[in-house]
């Protein structure tokens, strides 16, 4: 894992993610984790009568996938909680097929209360293969300092 400490990381830092294509296997799997059964996101004839299409990812198993796939980049490394979720906003369906990777932009490093700790604020965006925003959302995170 990554070496960053609350110091490493300045305002306007900029991750990105890697990629994954959304598959059956998703939908299906995260209803069954979850119980949203929703006919939507598992019904292929009931979802092409919808104005998407065809059936479409559970949004919440898109910010999932968008927080995982950040944590790829290493950088999460000296995380010791996660403080949250902010500012949840589906921009756009993600259909089955699709592939997308996050991008998060860090809006705020600042000390925490507590001893040897800091806190980032990370905007997120989801894109599409398309570069297409499909979801927006801000998390924050307590970090190790150096001199803890």
């Amino acid at each position: 894992m990554s070496e960053r400490y609350w110091e490493d990381v300045q305002v306007g830092d900029v991750f990105q993610g890697p990629g994954i294509t959304v598959t059956d296997a998703h939908l299906t799997n995260w209803a069954g984790l979850t119980g949203d059964w929703t006919s939507l996101h598992l019904d292929a004839e009931y979802a092409a009568s919808t104005p998407f299409g065809g059936r479409i990812a559970h949004g919440p198993l898109t910010l999932s996938l968008s927080l995982g796939l950040l944590t790829q980049t290493g950088v999460f490394g000296n995380v010791v909680a996660w403080l949250g979720l902010d500012e949840v906003r589906a921009k756009a369906p993600v259909h089955l097929g699709d592939t997308i990777r996050p991008v998060a932009e860090v809006t705020e490093s600042r000390p925490s209360s507590k001893p040897g700790r800091g806190v980032w604020t990370l905007a997120y965006r989801t894109l599409n293969q398309r570069q297409e925003t499909v979801m927006t959302f801000s998390s924050g995170f307590l970090i190790r300092r150096r001199d803890s």
